[in-house]
């Protein structure tokens, strides 16, 4: 093969999935931010039994250059975003790549042919593989690891995409906050008038031991509550269930909370360790000792990422949002964790925004979603 020949090759036998999942330790050796991921979990992403291959196709692909991976990418057709949205979009996602632009616009130029070729009009990504799992492009933040469940890139990424011709398609943001000066007094006051605001209303952790029935009522809150965001994709049952089972053994029930006005639940907020600080020291892989090296560390986290809050869209606007952030802050803090990472945040959301700065929270990462005509 000519050095400057490049083969997109579609990622078909278990040895090419092995190779293809192995690529980002490459790209990211010697880079003391990185998070490798656990492979048997990122594995599950392309394996049948993966709920979301239920309604969407993933085609994975690598860019062989000079004889070894350049680069690889997965084309991603979702068929419940394009029937809940009525758009002729298509996705690319778990994208990595050498700082070569030459392997970025074959991987791109394979996917959008892809997409083309079943009459898709729009691409649009990074998704890995949809809005309810990691997406999004990191373009500032870079002196810091990632929080659990966010994505990680090389700076370079950015203006490879941009050479592509893909340009902004939205803007999220990850904020950061500390409780080294305890909640500020104005949230605390917003919270209080806002309960004496509300009759019935009551704040709640999760009921561990009643998993099955709570799953009803986060899936509930979570369609009403996000379903007119940019962006948004139902979760299908089985989709939720898995994202559940997953989680619970992560779980601090302090930290998953329910707002409800009298039988009603009207608002739901999950945070979680920052379990990546735990998975860094892993490499990869969770074996007998990555387990008792994964519970003796987990201790020692001192920082949670609140991933989900919501109020149904006919509660919003009472202060439901701020006694929330409140119970989970001050829960967090008997805890003992002392950092706060609230991601993400739609640029165009500045009610939640607003909710987050007058906690104290700074913006410090900003992921983008591209976009591109086909």
């Amino acid at each position: 093969m000519s050095a400057d020949i490049i083969a997109v090759q579609e990622v078909k036998t278990k040895k090419d999935l092995k190779a293809f999942l192995h690529f980002p330790w490459r790209i990211y050796r010697g880079d003391p931010n990185w998070v490798p991921p656990l492979l048997k979990e990122y594995a599950f992403h392309f394996s049948l039994r993966n709920p979301f291959l239920h309604h969407a196709q993933i085609v994975p692909y690598v860019a062989i250059k000079d004889g070894s991976i350049k680069g690889r990418i997965a084309a991603i057709i979702d068929r419940n975003y394009i029937d809940f949205h009525h758009e002729e979009t298509g996705f690319f996602g778990f994208f990595e790549s050498v700082n070569d632009p030459s392997v970025t616009h074959a991987l791109l130029d394979q996917v959008k042919g892809f997409l083309r070729n079943r009459d898709l009009k729009t691409v649009m990504g990074p998704v890995n593989p949809s809005t309810n799992d990691e997406c999004g492009l990191l373009i500032d933040g870079f002196d810091s690891s990632p929080c659990f469940m966010m994505p990680y890139n090389p700076h370079y990424y950015q203006g490879l995409l941009e050479g592509c011709g893909l340009k902004k398609a939205k803007d999220l943001y990850a904020n950061s906050m500390y409780t080294d000066n305890g909640l500020p007094d104005r949230i605390r006051r917003i919270g209080r008038h806002a309960v004496a605001r509300i009759p019935g209303l009551t704040i709640r952790p999760i009921n561990i031991k009643r998993l099955d029935e709570e799953v009803i009522l986060v899936k509930e809150v979570y369609d009403g509550a996000w379903r007119n965001n940019w962006g948004f994709v139902p979760l299908t049952d089985e989709e939720m269930d898995l994202m559940v089972n997953r989680l619970k053994s992560l779980l601090v029930p302090d930290l998953v909370l329910f707002a409800s006005i009298g039988n009603k639940t009207v608002g739901f907020a999950m945070a979680l360790p920052d379990y990546n600080s735990v998975i860094k020291r892993l490499n990869g892989r969770l074996g007998p000792l990555g387990l008792l090296k994964f519970l003796y560390y987990s201790r020692r986290i001192n920082t949670v990422r609140v991933m989900l809050l919501g109020v149904k869209a006919e509660y919003r606007k009472r202060g439901i949002e701020a006694i929330l952030y409140t119970e989970l802050f001050l829960r967090g803090l008997a805890l003992g964790y002392t950092r706060g990472e609230l991601s993400w945040i739609l640029e165009d959301n500045p009610l939640m925004q607003k909710g987050i700065d007058a906690l104290g929270g700074k913006r410090y990462k900003t992921y983008r979603i591209f976009q591109s005509r086909l």
